[in-house]
């Protein structure tokens, strides 16, 4: 598995729904508990997930070219579908 860097600068949305949520859960859950114990890294981590669920994109996803959005349906393959039942 290599990184591409190049893909870095597409901002496609590359997380699903329940990858956002777990995000979204974990980051408010560290923000909470970095408030408490005054730990930055755990601010930073919170922040980053927070974002990431926010905007529907994750760097190193896209990096690594992985995607856990559900996959569009398009005309052309529901076509193909219908004519093959």
């Amino acid at each position: 598995m290599s990184f591409d860097y190049k893909r870095l600068v597409k901002f496609e949305h590359n997380l699903g729904a329940k990858d956002k949520k777990v995000r979204l859960y974990s980051g408010v859950v560290l923000l909470a508990v970095s408030l408490f114990t005054a730990s930055v890294l755990m601010l930073l981590v919170g922040l980053v997930l927070v974002a990431t669920s926010y905007f529907g994109w994750c760097p190193a996803y896209s990096g690594f070219n992985k995607s856990t959005a559900s996959a569009v349906v398009t005309e052309s393959s529901a076509d193909a579908d219908a004519d093959a039942e």
